[in-house]
């Protein structure tokens, strides 16, 4: 059966959850933004306050249309939500931070898209300060540059949603039946940081769409809660996610990439294409997903060994939980596109490999891959000086087992059979050291251009 949007203005009502610790003038501004931008959704607004001690609770108290419940201590984000969460009488949850200026039809465009269809169990808006790709460039330098700087975004992005892995709890609105459905916030993350990747995670596990809003745009102050805490706030990273890994078998951050700098290597096709895509170690998918978003005719597939990252995947691609150096079970001459992102130097005969997967390739089709640089100055630096120190990332990844130059790089392609091979590369910042060093080492070099020692990866793509 055919879904029909809903437009019942009573699917829209929504429960906006709000937790404060002090900083009582973000608390105003981002409260009343809500009254000034909200008028044509139902809506409540419940706050949780976090043993403020600034005048928050007191003002808190005189504000008629505010629902609030106070705690004796800071029982930290998870657990504050949780308790809104519990007093919520609407049909759908929105969590927002207190440091946030909502924007003019907000909430209304949110819900639109919450209820497009019936696999959608969250949507997140775009804004200036936010992690895992859903911040912008901005333009404005006051409030009230930011209101049409918004206004501009909604007219010129209308309608525009892409699927996500996960979306930043700084704000969320979520459907009720969801959260009664996957359960409340994990509250081994308090005071927080994590609970929104898990929450987020067990929303796709449990088959929901999680989409981003691109013609929504929320201010967001950012790091409000922690402000001069810094080293607090990274040690609480670091225990967040070991508990995160140990809960879901993975590194939600390594996981979630998406690789847009290999994907601006696809060739302009029709978003109506029908490409069929493999991934080599394709991790829990979100470059898989982006391309679902540019071409929602792809058919997707996946490798990867960790059953884990893959079973999330496994949701929107057809996924192997397998060995790439083992026999693989697919037509030849089945894709037009193969992804080997940070893949080649980790197999033990990447040579073998590439020359095999030529043959899952249509004529015409191509591989894109990113490889690490062993010539890159901060390698060459370390090895001259006799070290070869592995680290837990980077050029020196303790996982890699091959090390390419160019030269190699391009050696492997030539006897692999590609063609059309296409070269481009990232860069890091490099110190006036480095410089100096990268001088020293053209003098000994063949090369007579400094590019070689500056690019950290390679990206190729290279044509059957």
């Amino acid at each position: 059966m055919e879904y029909t949007l809903q437009t019942d203005a009573s699917l829209y009502s929504t429960s906006i959850v709000i937790l404060t610790h002090n900083q009582l003038v973000h608390t105003q501004l981002c409260i009343q933004s809500i009254r000034d931008y909200t008028s044509d959704v139902d809506y409540e607004i419940i706050v949780i306050d976090n043993a403020s001690t600034d005048g928050t609770r007191e003002w808190l108290h005189a504000q008629p249309d505010l629902i609030v419940q106070e705690n004796l201590i800071n029982v930290g984000f998870p657990a504050g939500c949780n308790q809104g969460i519990q007093l919520a009488t609407r049909n759908n949850i929105l969590l927002l931070n207190n440091d946030t200026v909502v924007t003019s039809k907000w909430l209304k465009r949110m819900t639109e898209v919450l209820y497009e269809d019936e696999f959608t169990g969250a949507v997140g808006p775009i804004t200036n300060n936010c992690s895992y790709y859903q911040a912008i460039p901005v333009s404005y330098s006051s409030l009230d540059e930011m209101q049409q700087f918004a206004k501009d975004i909604m007219s010129d992005a209308y309608g525009r949603s892409e699927y996500r892995l996960k979306l930043v709890g700084f704000c969320i609105l979520i459907k009720r039946s969801v959260i009664d459905t996957i359960g409340l916030l994990d509250e081994q993350f308090s005071p927080g940081n994590f609970e929104d990747d898990d929450l987020s995670y067990r929303m796709v596990q449990m088959g929901y769409r999680l989409k981003l809003c691109r013609d929504v745009f929320i201010h967001h102050t950012g790091s409000v809660s922690f402000g001069k805490e810094q080293s607090l706030y990274h040690q609480l990273l670091t225990t967040n996610q070991a508990k995160f890994e140990k809960k879901w078998g993975f590194n939600t951050t390594y996981s979630s990439f998406i690789r847009y700098e290999l994907l601006q290597l696809l060739d302009q096709h029709d978003s109506s294409a029908p490409l069929r895509v493999l991934e080599i170690g394709c991790a829990c998918g979100a470059t898989l997903l982006e391309i679902k978003n540019r071409f929602p005719q792809a058919e997707l597939y996946g490798i990867e060994l960790n059953p884990h990252s893959s079973a999330i995947a496994e949701t929107f691609a057809k996924v192997q939980a397998m060995n790439a150096e083992e026999p693989l079970s697919y037509p030849q001459d089945f894709f037009d596109y193969i992804i080997l992102a940070d893949v080649l130097e980790h197999l033990y005969d990447p040579w073998k490999v590439l020359a095999n997967l030529r043959n899952y390739l249509k004529v015409g089709g191509y591989v894109l891959s990113s490889i690490p640089n062993l010539m890159h100055v901060s390698a060459l630096r370390s090895l001259i000086n006799g070290q070869f120190t592995y680290t837990d990332a980077g050029l020196l990844d303790r996982t890699h087992i091959r090390f390419f130059t160019l030269y190699e790089i391009e050696r492997m392609f030539v006897n692999c059979g590609f063609i059309n091979r296409l070269y481009s590369s990232t860069q890091m910042p490099i110190s006036e050291n480095d410089q100096i060093w990268i001088a020293s080492l053209m003098k000994l070099s063949i090369h007579t251009e400094p590019t070689q020692f500056n690019v950290y990866q390679y990206l190729v793509k290279a044509e059957k």
